[in-house]
């Protein structure tokens, strides 16, 4: 399926999510923003066992927020900021995290394949993924302070989340940029892929995941998303709930007896 500016490709048990904007190096607008939410849509109502966001082209996964004049977001931002007026600002964050959050929160994993450059907002969409692939030549960069700005697609308090606050202040109060050898030595990345096929490598990791059994996947990455904003008690709790739920699913029976009988398991969804 094609929307404008937004692609779900099906392969399989995995979806790709192909951000098309080559000419603005994959910056969103308006209309992008209400293609990714049609995209997001079609998704849900379907699920794969995994979800591959992308960019088209070989530069740029995304440059974030599309900051020139002719887009009317912008354009409505810089008015309201003349008349003091902070409610279209709010109102347009609350926009843009409503659909970042609808596609961070999809139950099954979602990852990153970085071909290109992901600066400001892209830096943001990927590390409110699950995992990331990064191309060699890519750069990630929270470029927001440069402009005057901070994250607020929730990529902010991801990031913090993922590499620790120190961490998180060097990249996001310097805006510096971030090569893909020091992003997988951060925790940045999972993997750097060979050049220019961040892509296939992404897919790669994605038919993996897809290959195992995917109500425990679906489990398992629940406990892994909730995990660190809970004490270590309730997260223990939260791991034993959801072992419990996934064995009375019966999927392990298919597993196991895979297992005894020396075959690969085919699960069905």
């Amino acid at each position: 399926m094609a929307t404008e500016n937004v692609h779900v490709i099906r392969t399989g048990r995995v979806a790709q999510l192909v951000l098309d904007r080559v000419d603005r190096k994959n910056a969103f607008n308006g209309a992008m923003w209400a293609a990714l939410d049609r995209a997001i849509e079609e998704i849900e109502g379907r699920l794969p066992r995994v979800v591959v966001i992308t960019g088209a082209g070989t530069t740029a996964f995304c440059a974030g927020m599309d900051v020139n004049p002719d887009n009317p977001q912008i354009s409505r931002m810089a008015d309201a900021l003349a008349t003091g007026d902070p409610v279209p600002v709010k109102r347009l964050i609350h926009r843009i995290r409503g659909t970042i959050d609808r596609l961070a929160a999809l139950p099954v994993p979602v990852v990153a394949a970085i071909n290109g450059d992901a600066h400001g907002g892209g830096a943001e969409l990927a590390v409110r993924c699950d995992l990331r692939v990064m191309d060699p030549k890519a750069v990630i960069r929270f470029s927001e302070v440069r402009l005057g700005l901070m994250p607020d697609w929730g990529g902010g308090a991801a990031l913090t989340r993922l590499i620790g606050p120190s961490r998180a202040a060097d990249l996001i109060l310097t805006a510096r940029p971030v090569n893909a050898p020091e992003a997988l030595a951060l925790g940045l990345v999972n993997r750097v892929s060979p050049p220019q096929v961040a892509l296939a490598a992404a897919m790669e990791m994605a038919e993996t995941i897809a290959a195992n059994g995917p109500k425990a996947v679906r489990h398992a990455l629940k406990l892994i998303r909730q995990a660190p904003d809970l004490c270590h008690a309730d997260a223990l709790d939260l791991e034993t709930e959801q072992a419990v739920a996934l064995i009375a699913t019966g999927e392990c029976l298919q597993g196991i007896g895979a297992f005894l009988e020396k075959k690969t398991p085919v699960f069905t969804d």
